[in-house]
């Protein structure tokens, strides 16, 4: 729906019974070295557009993603951030030649709201 919050994130919880979003996932197999040299490439300079395209909630606010204060705290693209929810396509097509699962998931309400800007929000998500 139109007014829904996107994220893109792994479709199996982690320890700690998160999900994973789509950077991370790609970052992981980076760091790793799993990646091709053609994948890594991608992984750098989509990075680096990333970050010059939008804040990391972190340097506005390092408590953001603090797991004390707020424990799961995910991104969560705006409804209207299209050019950079299309972006994301090259990182699902690395995740899966890696065979990372990785889905779209959206939300009009993915949780209690942590921080906001023109094309995010993080928030820590609902309690079931």
């Amino acid at each position: 729906m139109a007014n829904e919050y996107v994220r893109f994130q792994s479709v199996v919880p982690n320890e700690q019974g998160h999900f994973k979003g789509v950077f991370g996932l790609v970052n992981n197999l980076g760091r790793s070295g799993r990646l091709t040299a053609e994948q890594e490439r991608f992984r750098r300079e989509n990075n680096a557009w990333f970050d010059a395209a939008y804040t990391d909630p972190s340097t506005v606010d390092a408590s953001v993603y603090d797991p004390r204060i707020n424990p799961g705290a995910a991104a969560w693209f705006k409804p209207t951030a299209v050019h950079l929810i299309d972006r994301v396509a090259g990182y699902l097509e690395i995740l899966a030649a890696h065979g990372v699962a990785c889905h779209r998931v959206t939300s009009a309400d993915p949780g209690q709201v942590v921080y906001e800007d023109d094309v995010q929000i993080v928030v820590v998500p609902q309690t079931v």
